[in-house]
């Protein structure tokens, strides 16, 4: 028997779902997050950001701005290794994407396991 695992693109403002997800890199006051937008969200941000950015000054190290999705292997937020997360879910029967988010009620379940 044969398998397919299908990934589902999403934007993590309005939820739809799409081949052409952009990651955004922000940071207010110390606080540093990312977004996977859609197109059209992400020409809001951008269209909204546009004076600020252009008043501001450039920062040295870390990538800053937009940048297409990549795979990634470090912990992510929190300390969170999200591939071992996923692959602990899946040993667990627990459905959840090969990318995006994992859910909070997946890293509670994780993270009880772990203790």
């Amino acid at each position: 028997m044969g398998s397919k695992t299908i990934v589902e693109l999403y934007d993590d403002i309005d939820g739809s779902t799409t081949d052409d997800i952009r990651t955004v890199s922000l940071s207010l006051d110390g606080k540093a997050v990312e977004l996977d937008l859609s197109r059209k969200n992400y020409d809001k941000v951008a269209e909204f950001l546009a004076p600020y950015i252009e008043a501001g000054r450039k920062t040295s190290g870390g990538s800053t701005g937009s940048r297409r999705r990549s795979t990634a292997t470090a912990p992510a937020g929190g300390g969170i290794d999200t591939k071992a997360v996923r692959a602990w879910a899946e040993q667990q029967g627990i459905e959840v994407s090969s990318r995006g988010r994992i859910s909070a009620d997946v890293l509670t379940q994780y993270e009880a396991a772990q203790k």
